[in-house]
């Protein structure tokens, strides 16, 4: 016999309303978040702006996405309506042009307090995948950001990481 799904949404009160769940309670913790993008350039794109050392018209690619990631970890709070805001203590985010034209964006966001910041890591990789296409797009239209995950959460009541 299957057993009842015990999990509910929290971001819903007992009379099924969109509601901000109240952390008052929670234990402060170290949270840390890792979340990634993949971005697929064609490959004359990719060619192109490894000549020109991610370089493109509007300038330099991978460091305007670095701080476009950063300052969307800071207002996620902003973007997304349940998210509490936090005083984000670090963020950090690489990116790596890989073989065949792949783009791999991975944030990192740390904060001591009694919410994680899996949403702020999702947020600043999908805005770095964001701003690499519009930096890009004068090139080429064909373009894909692939996906977007978490890849591991710590702290809080627990921990996740995913199988890679």
């Amino acid at each position: 016999m299957a057993r009842p799904n015990t999990k509910k949404l929290t971001h819903i009160d007992i009379k099924n309303r969109p509601s901000m769940v109240d952390v008052g309670n929670k234990e402060i913790t170290l949270r840390e978040a890792v979340a990634e993008a993949r971005v697929k350039l064609p490959l004359t794109i990719s060619r192109a702006l490894t000549a020109t050392g991610h370089r493109t018209h509007k300038g330099p690619v991978f460091d305007t996405a670095i701080i476009a990631a950063v300052q969307a970890v800071k207002r996620t709070h902003e973007l997304i309506p349940f998210c509490h805001p936090l005083p984000i203590e670090y963020s950090a985010v690489d990116i790596n042009l890989q073989r065949g034209g792949l783009i791999v964006i991975r944030c990192t966001v740390r904060v001591t307090h009694r919410t994680g910041v899996e949403m702020e890591a999702l947020t600043g990789a999908a805005v770095a995948a964001l701003t690499i296409y519009d930096m890009c797009k004068a090139l080429s239209h064909d373009i894909k950001i692939l996906e977007v995950r978490l890849l591991s959460k710590r702290g809080g009541k627990r921990n996740f990481t995913r199988d890679q």
